[in-house]
This record gives structure tokens, sequence and C-alpha cells, in this order.
């Protein structure tokens, strides 16, 4: 369940609220919202529900739950991302065994502040629909999970260079082998690049979207040339 998770977030709204008010927390003026966009996928995404990125995770508190009361009584856009900066910095103290631990300064400078205020500007917005992605549902779960962040992948339009090349990495593998890929990466690493894929897409996407994810990789990988669109 994440109503508990959700009230939780939100007693910590109302201390962090209280700090933005005595630091005179306004919202930056040269935050770029795409690169926000870009980094709460990898980032964020793998954790937390936020219906405009499209992610569904429920492993934190869902961003539009969290901020949609507030907002509606009365949360300016300024305050709400210096809450969620403040939460960036510093998170809500769990075990590090827990799924829903979240390191301090996750993100730092001016990607925190680019998060931040791209949070803020559609955390709860009443009517606010996720974008549609390349790929169909498969292209929708990749790309709301942050995989098109760090990897190549032809028939979801992502030209990410951090992992492999999906297109030649994943044909001729098996769907068993695929998702063993996903939700335990570090058991093979493929040569040249570093083990940095995220450790907990087996609790953080749900199993019917995993489904999804694998059926697409394993029909669609390899099929296109993102270099040259054929």
């Amino acid at each position: 369940m994440i109503a508990p998770r959700i009230k939780t977030l939100a007693l910590a709204v109302v201390g962090a609220l209280a700090i933005a008010v005595l630091s005179g927390c306004d919202a930056n003026e040269n935050a770029d919202l795409e690169n926000g966009a870009a980094l709460f996928g990898p980032s964020c995404g793998t954790c937390h529900k936020l219906k405009h990125a499209a992610t569904t995770s429920d492993v934190g508190p869902d961003l539009d739950a969290a901020f949609a009361d507030a907002r509606a009584s009365g949360m300016d856009q300024d305050t709400i991302e210096g809450v969620v900066e403040s939460q960036i910095e510093n998170p809500r103290q769990v075990s590090e065994e827990d799924p829903s631990y979240m390191p301090p300064n996750i993100l730092e400078g001016q990607d925190a502040e680019d998060v931040s205020a791209y949070i803020a500007s559609v955390a709860g917005v009443p009517g606010i629909k996720p974008p549609e992605f390349a790929g169909g549902p498969g292209g929708q779960v990749f790309n709301s999970n942050g995989c098109g962040a760090c990897h190549i992948l032809a028939a979801a339009e992502t030209v990410g260079t951090q992992g492999p090349n999906l297109d030649e990495n994943l044909p001729g593998q098996s769907a068993d082998d695929i998702q063993q890929s996903i939700i335990a990466p570090s058991s093979e690493i493929v040569q040249g690049f570093p083990d940095i894929m995220p450790q907990t897409y087996e609790d953080s996407i749900p199993p019917e979207d995993l489904k999804v994810l694998v059926k697409f990789l394993v029909d669609e990988a390899g099929k296109t040339s993102a270099a040259n669109g054929n």
C-alpha cells in the first residue's frame, strides 16, 4: 500500500515547507525543465509514481498524490520546488535495507534544481497526462523506467550511450535471459560498460509491466537501426 508512504511524505512536506519559508526559498528561474524531466526517469522514476513522467512504481511515495492536496490548498509551485529540493538533500530516514530507502543528495547542484523544478511544475496538477513514447505499451514501460537514458533502442527511439546498445546485444537472447538482465543486472556485465544499472527493477517495475517490457525487447530489439533509421 502507498497510503502510509504518502502520509509520511505529507509530514515531511510540512517540515520542509517551514524550512522553505524561513530560508526565503524561491523557484530557480534558470532551471532546465527538459533536463529535469530527462533525469527524473533514471534517478527518481524507479521508485516514484508521477503521471507526467509515465512512471508507475510504488516503492516510494506517489508524487501526484503527495502534492495534489497541497496544491489544491494553495501551495504554489515555488514552495513545492523548495520542498522537493529539501527532500532530495535530506530524505526521510529509513534503513538502507528498506526498498524505499533514498540516499541523500541523489542529485546535486543544477541537476537537483532542474529535477525539483520539473516535479514542481507537474506533480499533482489536475488533468495532467503522461507523454506518449514510441514503441507502444512496451516503449512506454521502457522509457518510463529510464531505460532510454542509457540504452540505444531504435524501436523506442532512444539513443543513450551509458549502457549497451540493445539492438546489438539483445537479439538471440531468450525472454528469461532478458528478464534476468533487468532484475539482476550485476549478474553479467557487458564488457566496456560500468555496473550502474539500478538493482531495484524487480521491486519497482510491476510484474505486468515487466512482462510487457520483456516481450517488447524480445520482439523489437535489433529490427531497426537507431543510427540510420532503417
